[in-house]
């Protein structure tokens, strides 16, 4: 399995912008899609971004489209999620993972979570 650890959360106000990083450990890394999850207080976990291993194809969900950039270099085993014109309703803790595709939206492939890290939006 891949374990992930993520960093660069912080708080910014609206229209603000954050980049977080992922740091994955796994010798197989560059075989797996990996993307971004956040969940919000009284919501379930969701899909926010994801890039395939080799060809680096991203896919966004409507909510982030337009305003999030995610990347990775697979020599140094990293994602990274570039997010401008933050919103209040980004706020939430953000976590990295392996994804698989799931119908029409992506979803981890494995059970664990890293720690996640707090982004907070301000209005």
């Amino acid at each position: 399995q891949v374990q992930a650890v993520e960093s660069g959360g912080g708080s910014v106000q609206a229209g603000g912008s954050l980049r977080l990083s992922c740091t994955a450990s796994a010798r197989t890394f560059s075989a797996y899609v990996m993307g971004w999850f956040r969940q919000t207080p009284g919501k379930e976990r969701e899909f926010v971004a994801a890039i395939t291993a080799i060809t680096l194809n991203t896919y966004y969900s409507d909510s982030v489209r337009g305003r999030f950039t995610i990347s990775r270099d697979n020599a140094q085993k990293t994602v990274t999620l570039q997010m401008n014109s933050l919103q209040p309703e980004d706020t939430g803790v953000y976590y990295c993972a392996p994804t698989v595709a799931y119908g029409n939206t992506w979803r981890p492939a494995f059970s664990s979570w890293g720690p996640g890290t707090q982004v907070t939006v301000s209005s």
